[in-house]
């Protein structure tokens, strides 16, 4: 990519001008500003201005017992909110000792790796849709919902789900969800047969993607990016692997990496890390065992006085959660690492001499979730 010769940023003989994407504009995927310094068509600096839906999770954590916080962890990230129940639940049961049933462990990964394929489809139609193709997200929002009705059955919800426990799930799966998973997972291969006719292959989605936006290794470790901006910058990191959780290493499924640094590698990690999900649910149906669904939680639940941390990997990449506790029924801190904020970060270096078309593009590939962010 020609990166044109810009005027410094705040040279007082700048012709330069200021405009704002968002914070209410379709490509920012969400409440989100960002303050765009250009010349001409060519972005001089952007600076990302979070903030405008903060909802203070992290506090209402101290005021909380850790059974009332459940709910909030799954509108943090509305799109992968297992996985974000997961990190939760995990670090007070790492905390309290408490022994997860191994049918319960099956269901979390079906369930968790569901959702991920759910948040990918998403994040891929809107994604096109940025790009001016519209008719991709109506292909993925009709496969999605084929997700949201299994998980519905099960957990009562299609989006913010509350259905992991201490020590468990709060209900148990029957043979009928077991067997829409089974049934899902050929019919999922296939469409994605038709996604790469429809879009991979496409000259014209090629040419806004390829080459577009690299992002380096080297400012990924930077900023501390991660997930699928990570991997598509050829580095091999997964939490499922990397820091094994739940029963995840007893599965066999392959991480995507691509070493291009571009846009279209961050698409193409995403579109594989679907086929790697179909693997692992095919896997954990398969050999989802008999037994209980929820382990021995004491009624009343105090963690031990210090910090735990627990992480799992997301639809976006690597969610930390570090618990502080007292000794009290509630938290003394909940501090939550998420993937978007730091994904976001790189976006004012990566982004500079791009054309603005571009740029859309490139925070496209980011594929943010803005409540993350503004947690």
């Amino acid at each position: 990519m020609n990166i044109p010769q810009l005027i410094p940023v705040g040279d007082p003989s700048a012709e330069t001008f200021t405009i704002n994407l968002g914070p209410q504009h379709p490509a920012t995927h969400g409440v989100l500003r960002v303050k765009l310094e250009m010349d001409g068509e060519f972005i001089v600096n952007a600076q990302p201005v979070p903030g405008y839906i903060h909802r203070m999770h992290e506090k209402m954590g101290e005021n909380r017992t850790y059974a009332q916080y459940l709910p909030n962890t799954s509108r943090i990230d509305y799109l992968s909110a297992m996985t974000y129940t997961h990190a939760f639940v995990g670090a007070v049961e790492k905390a309290a000792k408490i022994e997860v049933p191994l049918r319960a462990e099956y269901i979390r990964v079906i369930t968790s790796e569901l959702n991920r394929i759910s948040s990918h489809l998403v994040g891929w139609g809107a994604w096109i849709m940025d790009l001016g193709g519209f008719t991709p997200i109506l292909y993925a929002f009709d496969d999605r919902e084929k997700i949201l009705d299994l998980l519905e059955a099960i957990t009562g919800s299609r989006l913010t789900y509350c259905y992991y426990r201490f020590g468990g799930v709060c209900d148990d799966v029957d043979q009928t969800f077991i067997d829409g998973c089974k049934a899902f997972v050929p019919y999922m291969r296939e469409r994605m047969k038709m996604y790469k006719k429809l879009v991979t292959g496409n000259i014209i989605f090629r040419k806004r993607v390829e080459g577009i936006g690299p992002i380096s290794a080297e400012m990924c470790r930077k900023y501390g990016a991660c997930g699928p901006v990570l991997r598509g910058s050829g580095v091999n990191y997964d939490v499922r692997k990397a820091e094994p959780y739940s029963i995840y290493n007893q599965f066999d499924f392959d991480i995507p990496v691509y070493q291009e640094c571009d846009s279209l590698a961050r698409y193409l990690v995403r579109m594989d890390e679907i086929e790697q999900s179909l693997r692992i649910i095919e896997q954990a149906c398969a050999k989802i065992p008999e037994g209980p669904f929820q382990g021995k939680v004491p009624r009343i639940l105090k963690l031990p006085v210090g910090d735990t941390c627990f992480a799992t990997e997301c639809g976006r990449g690597r969610l930390l959660v570090r618990i502080t506790s007292d000794g009290k029924e509630e938290a003394y801190r909940i501090r939550l690492r998420t993937p978007c904020f730091t994904n976001l970060s790189l976006f004012e270096e990566a982004s500079q001499g791009m054309m603005l078309a571009d740029a859309i593009s490139l925070m496209a590939s980011l594929d943010l979730v803005i409540p993350d962010i503004d947690r």
